[in-house]
């Protein structure tokens, strides 16, 4: 059986996984070419891919931190350990998911989804192990419609979550593995 960390290497070098601005690594798997008009879009046509996919790694203690995207994000385990994911809505209420293998880790979905303009951070539920996940977004991820969180800003905006907020609140630099 390999070690966390040739697994961790051999994944990162297997999928081409580059390191992301939020934390861990991913690699865009999917891009439609079906193009949607997305409603109220800032200074654009408005036209974004239907949907996209990523493959995405959290390993040696890196998170993804707090951020939120115009769009739907659901979450798909494939393998390692569980992962939570974190968000708050609107109106403030933080809610915890647990992703994994649902028939090995009681508690655990396969999916979970996040709500389009959701705060929401996820790390695994044990730091010291690690997870790849994938993460199909409609319509598409764009990088000019994801925001990172300011960490003082949201936690004076939600100050009952402070402690998540600030555990999670700002990306760990990540060296390339591979």
């Amino acid at each position: 059986m390999a070690s966390a960390n040739t697994a961790v290497d051999e994944l990162i070098r297997h999928f081409g996984l580059e390191p992301h601005p939020e934390g861990g690594y991913y690699s865009e798997t999917y891009r439609s070419d079906k193009l949607v008009r997305r409603e109220h879009a800032p200074a654009s046509d408005g036209t974004r891919a239907a949907s996209t996919a990523i493959y995405f790694l959290l390993a040696d203690g890196a998170y993804s931190a707090w951020h939120r995207i115009r769009s739907d994000e659901l979450w798909h385990f494939y393998a390692g350990s569980p992962v939570e994911i974190h968000s708050i809505d609107e109106r403030g209420v933080l809610s915890t998911r647990k992703l994994g293998h649902a028939l090995d880790h009681p508690g655990t979905v396969f999916q979970a989804m996040v709500p389009a303009g959701h705060w929401f951070a996820a790390r695994c539920c044990d730091p010291s192990t690690w997870a790849l996940v994938g993460c199909t977004v409609a319509p598409g991820f764009e990088f000019s419609e994801f925001e990172i969180a300011d960490v003082d800003a949201l936690t004076a905006k939600f100050p009952l979550h402070r402690a998540i907020i600030e555990l999670l609140g700002k990306p760990a630099a990540v060296a390339k593995k591979a």
